[in-house]
């Protein structure tokens, strides 16, 4: 069907849009602090998104998409970065409502430095392979910059990725066992949970991570600024 992308794209956001109203978590006061983030974040991923099509690291089924490009990019991958992280950061943001604890707070730096070793295992051993290289190479620079610059306590952010798992193997299995995004697994690990291949839980926190962080400036810089 060619509409395939595009639903499954509207079924991401659709919950956390309805949802944004609810009288608890009043996410939609957020959104204004989100989309500034998820523009930043769009144009960095579409930029890689665009080399990786013509790099022949990934590519479109033309039998899932309706048929509108965008520098040679379906006009579904591009709503992709913007449905995704909205529906991750709905997630971050109710559980920072509902779980008042922050869980893995006191544990945050050792996952943070557990994931930098393993960027720099694969970059030292695979990187000829170009998805491995931008995925591993970003989510390191982001985890060094957030834990060493910034100073961040990423144990909400680490919480809500774990979560957001969940929608994760949905969408992604759905999109890579139909296939609709159909990748060269000569241009990454060719090692894969199902039919995702591994990078692709790398690359979404990475991804998250941006976003996340990106969100909670613009928010901390409103909130100053009344």
């Amino acid at each position: 069907m060619k509409a395939t992308y595009l639903l499954i794209n509207f079924l991401t956001i659709f919950f956390p849009i309805a949802l944004s109203f609810d009288k608890r978590v009043q996410f939609f006061k957020s959104w204004k602090y989100i989309f500034p983030g998820l523009l930043i974040t769009g144009l960095v991923f579409l930029v890689w998104d665009y080399l990786f099509t013509v790099l022949n690291v990934w590519s479109f089924n033309p039998d899932y998409v309706i048929g509108i490009y965008i520098l040679n990019l379906p006009i579904e991958e591009i709503l992709f970065f913007i449905t995704v992280p909205f529906a991750c950061i709905f997630i971050y943001e109710c559980l920072n409502y509902y779980i008042k604890r922050d869980l893995l707070g006191s544990v945050s730096r050792l996952i943070s430095i557990m994931v930098i070793i393993a960027c720099i295992a694969f970059l030292s051993t695979l990187y000829d392979r170009v998805y491995t290289l931008i995925t591993f190479g970003f989510l390191l620079a982001a985890l060094v910059y957030a834990e060493f610059v910034q100073k961040a306590n990423l144990g909400r952010f680490y919480l809500a990725y774990l979560v957001s798992l969940i929608p994760f193997y949905i969408v992604n299995g759905t999109l890579t066992s139909i296939p609709v995004v159909m990748y060269n697994d000569a241009e990454n690990m060719a090692f894969r949970f199902g039919t995702i291949p591994l990078e692709d839980h790398f690359y979404s926190m990475g991804m998250l991570l941006m976003n996340i962080l990106l969100f909670e400036y613009f928010k901390k810089r409103g909130t100053f600024s009344r």
